[in-house]
């Protein structure tokens, strides 16, 4: 391997990184408010708006990525007079419009079930107890509900985030020039796919670990119960004796 070559490939790629964070957390952002409403449907009690979420999970856990962005950035194209007349071409036009909307949906599914797994693992003792202190409605979610089943899902919705920053690769198809995409030119010119894809790897993997150990920091802030108490000393101890 070449490793001053891979030293210029890696500050190259570093120029994709900006746009690799923005695509995954734009779409995380998206994806988690839609998310929470798929999930208040699955939890509603009320069979059509229970069906339609479930369907809408069904189609886009079960169909892959690549396809949706395919769908939605050629293939929407088809239709562009009927979006020009809506207003919505200047939308769909653009990759990288086209690439957010593709991944807020393809993570809204998976993150729907996530949410939905936290809040029906809150115990149910916990909120009659609340409820028993008065607490009721809004209060009473903001309060018990919320906080715990962050804390469920969080260790699962880390996971989801770095899938999506992995996810952003596949943006490349669409003229993004992400880290993917700038790997994918480099290529393209110098017909070194090793050293260049070991590069680009790495960045992932570096990106990654920054995200995990963020997410491992959150989940120890928010969970002050699973914190083991600080050593007594033995002089403080021989003290109270």
């Amino acid at each position: 391997m070449d490793f001053a070559f891979m030293k210029e490939t890696f500050l190259s790629l570093l120029s994709g990184v900006p746009l690799t964070l923005n695509l995954a957390f734009t779409s995380v952002a998206f994806g988690t408010v839609f998310a929470m409403i798929l999930a208040l449907m699955r939890l509603s009690g009320v069979s059509v708006l229970a069906a339609v979420a479930q369907a809408y999970v069904f189609v886009f856990r079960g169909t892959p990525l690549l396809v949706q962005i395919f769908l939605i950035y050629y293939g929407l194209g088809q239709f562009r007079p009927a979006l020009q007349e809506w207003g919505l071409w200047i939308f769909f036009r653009e990759p990288y419009w086209c690439a957010v909307l593709a991944l807020t949906l393809n993570t809204a599914a998976y993150a729907s079930e996530i949410i939905r797994g936290g809040l029906q693992s809150v115990p149910h003792q916990q909120v009659e107890a609340a409820r028993a202190c008065g607490m009721s409605g809004f209060l009473l979610f903001r309060r018990i509900v919320f906080p715990i089943a962050v804390r469920q899902a969080l260790p699962a919705y880390g996971s989801e985030i770095i899938l999506m920053v992995k996810a952003t690769s596949l943006a490349s198809i669409i003229t993004m020039m992400e880290v993917t995409g700038i790997a994918a030119k480099l290529i393209s010119q110098t017909f070194r796919a090793v050293e260049i894809f070991v590069v680009a790897g790495l960045i992932y993997l570096i990106i990654n670990f920054i995200i995990t150990r963020i997410v491992m920091a959150i989940e120890w802030w928010l969970s002050p119960h699973l914190r083991r108490p600080p050593a007594v000393e033995p002089r403080l101890e021989a003290a109270h004796v």
